[in-house]
């Protein structure tokens, strides 16, 4: 066993493309080695802004020795009359075999020739040198480079490259034109604490040479390191650091040596909206900002840089980065000072200049239909007189700040200073909340809005994206959703159940389209466009189930309907309803309580189809006639439907369907009776009319389980 080293040095690589790089060798190199069964025991992957590396502990130095079976041309095409063809003399040549080594079998597809071939295992160097050009060129990546007269594409210029086992150098070089990267001993150290070349003497050991010359090839461990000096520093000035997660790795890729830095800025800057200085620092400079304390919303006036150079020289760079930042906030400052001298409300028309589709009109317009939409929304969830008139001004006001300078320059805080905006503008509290919250949430995991005129507003906004765009025909296909439609319907469906609003989505959607029908774009069918929404919205709910409240999939089948469309109306109808039965009919599945009701009424269902009554009926009374009962298992098969229904009609109004289960875990004793009692029937009766009420009889008990799920759709009873 040996220890392989790879270093590929190069020009100061894009941040991201170092984390990239790694996480695709840690797929590539473990499969190519354990394809070419050079399996090791283990292998560490590094990058910096200078290099790309891998160390593998545990190398096998050669192949095992193996056997290896191939098949080869079907028999009658080898042979002829006993003799061999050239087909078999071919495929003997390109094994390496004689002919003589040649054998049939049969197989399922007839007879075919075969040959049995000891391979030799080859030395692991010379798999590596294959492997490596590999590894290096096969690396996928944006913006990649070509440099000197070459073909060879990277994203920076490679400058040197080691290729050792143990201490063995590997002959290999990377050819781009004129010019020749060989494999040498030779890296590099630290840029400016280390500039002399360094000579690798062998494979182990590499971490430890490296951190010797200033550079820590480890990005784990110079992210932690880095996050070790920012909250030291942070501590020294009495704050407490803001790390964003992102901004840690894409500047941990940028250092191979990292000293935290602190700078300080005007603090007349802290007038800026926190928002605003915390943008300027991590997105403009990968600076880290300070809070006065963990739970403060107030910052100090410091950040914390992290620098690859000098630590003697932090001052110097402190004062260096102190000067952009202080650049930057005035330009922040400009901006904020230039938008409040308006109202936010002036800034409404000049939405007219922006254009949100080209065949859907400008945002002013988008605007217009998310008003009309919120209306339609206040009026479906009852809201009092005060919320409605919030809600309108909300969606008048949502998007006036796009055409503010300060988000034209950041427009991730769009909403943010909308709301900054809106409150300088004496508009009400609850207005400036929703338009900041009528954005949320912005992806997975993000905080979903808690203000009703957030909820309603952002509910309106996305609805009118999602019927625009399907009007347009411009459905997500694949992996391709451009206009992020999958995340705006699952926002809606998130909203609603979060905030428990009583929202008609079917009623909704259909006014919606009615009412942009009469806008610019024409709608040939909108019955169809209703369909596709439909459809689209049900698979959101159905992966949102699945996926985030961990709802078995028949479950979720059961509640929205296995091509039932009844069932997918119903969803719609009632979001909360939907989510609510899903939940409890994974919870009986997992405590069994389903089990004792499933077969019950599953065979109650099945013979029940063979019958015409509708699925809406549940009252015994007015749907089954006692004077055609025959046996006294059909009287109690009655009287127990008789029973059930007060408990079915009070958890359809209140969505507590233990009650209805309860009464069906009652009913299941009488209905087996009714099956399989001393005193059963036969259910398909020669006489029609008792045939039909029998029939009656299971379609009722059919209908109440109904009103829970679609037991056909349920494929076990028990949790596995």
């Amino acid at each position: 066993m040996a220890t392989f080293l790879l270093e590929v040095g190069t020009e100061e690589l894009p941040a991201s493309f170092v984390s990239d790089a790694v996480a695709q060798w840690r797929v590539k190199v473990a499969a190519d080695l354990d394809e070419n069964f050079l399996t090791p025991t283990g292998i560490d992957f590094y990058g910096t802004p200078r290099r790309l590396a891998i160390v593998v502990q545990g190398v096998p130095l050669q192949q095992p020795d193996r056997e290896e079976e191939v098949k080869g041309p079907p028999a009658q095409a080898a042979f002829r009359d006993g003799q061999p063809t050239k087909a078999a003399e071919g495929f003997a040549r390109s094994r390496g075999v004689a002919v003589s080594d040649l054998e049939v079998r049969e197989t399922d597809k007839g007879a075919f020739v075969f040959v049995q071939q000891k391979i030799a295992g080859r030395p692991a160097a010379e798999i590596l040198s294959e492997l490596i050009p590999q590894w290096v060129l096969g690396l996928e990546g944006k913006r990649f480079m070509r440099w000197g007269d070459g073909e060879l594409r990277f994203p920076r210029p490679i400058r040197w490259l080691v290729a050792l086992i143990d201490d063995q150098l590997l002959p290999l070089t990377l050819e781009n034109g004129s010019e020749r990267c060989e494999c040498d001993r030779t890296s590099w150290g630290h840029r400016v604490l280390h500039p002399e070349p360094l000579t690798l003497t062998q494979a182990d050991g590499y971490v430890d040479v490296m951190k010797a010359a200033y550079v820590a090839v480890d990005p784990q461990q110079r992210a932690a390191t880095i996050r070790t000096q920012v909250d030291a520093a942070a501590a020294e000035l009495g704050g407490h650091a803001i790390i964003d997660p992102d901004l840690l790795e894409e500047v941990a890729n940028l250092v191979e040596w990292p000293t935290a830095v602190v700078g300080q800025f005007d603090p007349a800057f802290l007038e800026l909206p926190p928002e605003v200085i915390r943008m300027e620092m991590e997105s403009h400079q990968r600076y880290f900002p300070i809070q006065a304390g963990a739970d403060s919303p107030d910052l100090l006036p410091n950040f914390i840089t992290v620098s690859n150079g000098d630590p003697a020289k932090s001052a110097l760079i402190a004062e260096g980065n102190g000067r952009v930042i202080r650049a930057r906030l005035a330009d922040g400052k400009f901006f904020f000072d230039a938008d409040r001298a308006q109202p936010l409300a002036e800034s409404v028309p000049k939405l007219e200049t922006v254009t949100f589709e080209e065949r859907l009109g400008s945002v002013a317009d988008k605007v217009g239909r998310i008003g009309a939409i919120a209306a339609h929304l206040a009026d479906q969830l009852q809201v009092s007189p005060e919320e409605r008139t919030h809600i309108l001004r909300t969606a008048h006001l949502c998007k006036a700040d796009l055409v503010s300078q300060m988000v034209g320059e950041f427009p991730e805080l769009q909403g943010i200073m909308g709301q900054k905006y809106a409150l300088s503008s004496g508009e009400p509290d609850a207005v400036a909340l929703g338009i900041a919250e009528h954005y949320l949430p912005k992806g997975a995991g993000d905080h979903l809005p808690t203000s009703l005129t957030g909820q309603v507003v952002g509910l309106a906004d996305r609805l009118d994206t999602l019927v625009a765009i399907f009007s347009l025909g411009m459905l997500p296909t694949g992996s391709s959703d451009p206009f992020a439609l999958r995340r705006a319907a699952n926002a809606i469906v998130s909203i609603t159940w979060a905030a428990q609003l009583p929202l008609n989505l079917h009623q909704l959607l259909q006014t919606v389209i009615t009412d942009f029908a009469a806008g610019p774009v024409s709608i040939s069918d909108p019955a169809t466009l209703t369909q596709q929404l439909t459809d689209f919205f049900l698979q959101r709910v159905r992966t949102l189930l699945q996926d985030e409240r961990g709802i078995d999939y028949d479950l979720v089948n059961a509640v929205l309907g296995d091509g039932d469309a009844e069932y997918a109306e119903r969803a719609l109808v009632n979001l909360l309803d939907a989510c609510d039965r899903a939940t409890f009919l994974q919870q009986i599945r997992d405590d069994g309580s389903l089990a004792a009701i499933y077969e019950t009424v599953n065979r109650a269902a099945r013979l029940a189809a063979q019958g015409d009554l509708d699925t809406q009926s549940l009252d015994p009374d007015t749907t089954v006639q006692p004077d055609l009962f025959q046996q006294d298992s059909e009287r109690a098969f009655f009287v127990s439907l008789q029973t059930l229904l007060p408990q079915t009609r009070a958890a359809q109004v209140s969505r507590d369907y233990g009650q209805l289960v309860a009464g069906l875990t009652e009913a299941v004793p009488v209905v087996s009776r009714f099956f399989d009692g001393p005193d059963s029937v036969m259910v398909m009766a020669e006489d029609p009319a008792i045939k039909a009420n029998r029939l009656a009889l299971l379609g009722l008990l059919r209908n109440h389980a109904r009103v829970l799920a679609d037991f056909g759709a349920i494929i076990k009873p028990i949790a596995e």
